[in-house]
């Protein structure tokens, strides 16, 4: 992990032997790899107890995917989707797929610290995977958080999945979806009606009169207008009411300055204020910035590894090596590039720029490595054999439980 803090530049896993910090062989690195039991339930308790208590704790959640294309032996690999084409230019590519829980701590900036990063196997979901990290997080949490998710999760399986949790959930919802009023009073014949009427978010005609409208000038975005619907739900959800958002950016004559909105879901107790609502869900984005990060500087998808099990030790590694960055931020001195200007709020990789300094002073836990002499190498004889190549796992969801936009 140290090897990794110092090296900007990597080509391959054993380039980190190179560094300084670096004791022993190249090959030590796959030993660890094959070695090593994270404990990952002792190491989010740990993260956990970083936490201060005297705010509101905020989670955001999100998945992203390691691409390997060409890894034809590596097990249990899925069909992904990227922002960019990774093979042959096309936005689906094989790979893993990784769920995460970060605790965003500032109201703005790059910082988001992982309580859990793990892989969604080929008979999990996304949403699946998050439901149940969320949950173990929930638990071990000092007071009920809010949560942010992005349009993936604003679903109804997604909200009854995540009833029973104790924490608040603020989604982005989809321009295309379908949603329900509360039914009115029971007329005393016949069934009672689940559903009310229909409040199609693309279709300004089924909009009903909003309970709020909120007007503000932000210092970036401009002049915003924000709308909210009490008491609705999604069709499959219909115990589980919600309150909706609707925030759009306005020219400095009342027209819309963006043709896309943002939808937004509260779901939970008491909603925060309308006019900070909003800003909230602008800190989901600091789940994204950790995932560039990992990619870019700790160079997480740099080795070329062989099983699943040697993925999830390597990449369990990235959480530690943030929330280690993050504590070092106050004790650091910044040490910029040539060609960079020194800043007084010290990002991750900022931070990670200055870690050798920190080395230098506190040494290593780790004892010093004992040589253990030459391997006896291949056994003169011994049959070598070839790895099985796996195929890719298709995920498919049953007709049944294919959902449309009226129906979610």
């Amino acid at each position: 992990m140290d090897a990794v803090l110092l090296t900007r530049k990597a080509y391959c896993l054993a380039d980190l032997s190179l560094s300084p910090v670096f004791r022993r062989k190249w090959s030590s690195i796959y030993e660890a790899l094959q070695d090593t039991r994270p404990q990952r339930q002792k190491l989010m308790r740990l993260y956990i107890e970083q936490i201060p208590t005297h705010k509101r704790i905020v989670l955001a959640g999100d998945h992203t995917a390691w691409a390997r294309p060409h890894a034809v032996t590596l097990q249990d690999r899925t069909n992904e989707h990227y922002c960019t084409g990774i093979a042959n230019n096309k936005p689906v590519a094989p790979g893993e797929g990784y769920s995460t829980i970060v605790w965003v701590p500032e109201d703005s900036g790059s910082w988001a610290l992982p309580l859990r990063h793990e892989r969604i196997t080929s008979w999990e979901s996304p949403i699946s995977k998050a439901v149940w990290q969320l949950k173990q997080v929930c638990k071990y949490l000092p007071s009920r958080p809010i949560s942010l998710w992005d349009s993936e999760y604003g679903c109804a399986p997604f909200v009854l999945k995540t009833a029973d949790i104790k924490a608040d959930k603020l989604m982005r919802l989809r321009s295309n979806l379908c949603l329900w009023s509360s039914p009115a009073p029971y007329s005393g014949r016949g069934r009672p009606r689940i559903h009310g009427n229909k409040f199609k978010l693309s279709d300004t005609g089924t909009w009903t009169t909003p309970a709020q409208i909120l007007e503000q000038n932000d210092p970036k975005l401009g002049r915003i207008q924000i709308r909210v619907w009490h008491e609705l739900h999604f069709r499959a959800a219909a115990k589980h009411s919600m309150s909706l958002i609707l925030v759009e950016r306005l020219n400095s004559d009342g027209s819309l300055r963006v043709t896309k909105p943002l939808w937004l879901a509260w779901v939970g107790d008491e909603m925060p204020p309308l006019s900070e609502v909003w800003r909230l869900y602008l800190r989901r984005f600091a789940a994204d910035h950790w995932y560039r990060f990992i990619k870019q500087r700790l160079h997480w998808t740099l080795p070329k590894l062989s099983t699943p099990k040697q993925c999830e030790r390597w990449s369990e590694l990235m959480p530690i090596m943030t929330w280690e960055l993050w504590l070092a931020r106050d004790i650091v001195a910044d040490n910029p590039l040539p060609w960079q200007k020194s800043i007084d709020k010290l990002t991750p990789g900022r931070v990670a720029q200055a870690m050798g300094g920190i080395f230098a002073a506190i040494g290593t836990p780790a004892h010093p490595p004992k040589p253990r002499g030459k391997s006896s190498g291949w056994k003169a004889g011994k049959t070598r054999k070839r790895r099985i190549p796996y195929p890719i796992v298709k995920k498919r969801t049953p007709k049944s439980r294919k959902r449309t936009p009226e129906s979610a």
